[in-house]
């Protein structure tokens, strides 16, 4: 016989599950960057951020387990960022045309994955070769996505060179508009100055690219 009073806890048990595995890792992510912030992200330990954020080293490394992606707990976003802005461009739209798109509408709004955040924050990246590794790590598999978001907008199977040089290029202007915002980030300028600043450089980068891949990758319509 089934009991249709139990029914509905059992139904939220994986929601509520969800939700607490969700604050326990915000609440690890915040401690570690605090801590990373405060005493450098080289001279912190895995046991240090397991006691300030009240959980057990293996929780932390259950939920991060590399050290750096406890600092960059929006690597999974960055490194998907530019595919899924090839995969979601609009019928007639290049990819050239959507990743400008995505990426000025980034700066307008003061996008994280854009570099976009405290000095605090790149100062901290500046002074961990660790964090700097990877992060060129990131953008290594940032542009691997991209060249495979590529490939299947081309129906290139597996990824061509083609497919890669044009997500060599394109990944370039990613890369070099973060390293701008995070230079001008820690000589101390705000947000709206950065963006102010970068956005027409960012133009002008997408503009050279035009003649070269701005009929390349457009969606059928």
């Amino acid at each position: 016989m089934t009991d249709t009073g139990s029914t509905p806890t059992l139904r939220e048990t994986p929601n509520l599950r969800a939700l607490n595995k969700r604050r326990t890792r915000e609440a690890i992510s915040h401690a570690a960057t605090r801590l990373f912030i405060e005493r450098g992200f080289d001279r912190t330990t895995i046991a240090e951020v397991a006691a300030a954020a009240g959980v057990a080293k293996m929780t932390v490394t259950n939920h991060f387990p590399r050290k750096e992606d406890l600092f960059f707990d929006l690597h999974e976003e960055l490194v998907d960022r530019l595919a899924r802005a090839v995969a979601g461009r609009a019928p007639g739209e290049s990819a050239l045309a959507a990743l400008r798109r995505d990426c000025l509408a980034g700066l307008d709004r003061h996008d994280p994955r854009l570099g976009f955040s405290g000095p605090d924050f790149a100062r901290t990246i500046a002074e961990s070769p660790a964090l700097g590794a990877r992060l060129r790590e990131l953008h290594e598999q940032s542009e691997a996505a991209l060249a495979e978001a590529l490939a299947e907008a081309v129906h290139a199977a597996p990824v061509d060179f083609e497919s890669r040089v044009a997500a060599a290029l394109l990944a370039a202007v990613d890369r070099a508009i973060l390293a701008e915002v995070f230079r001008r980030t820690l000589a101390g300028q705000d947000h709206p100055t950065i963006a102010a600043a970068v956005r027409p450089a960012a133009v002008h980068a997408f503009d050279r690219l035009q003649s070269a891949l701005g009929s390349y990758a457009v969606r059928d319509s």
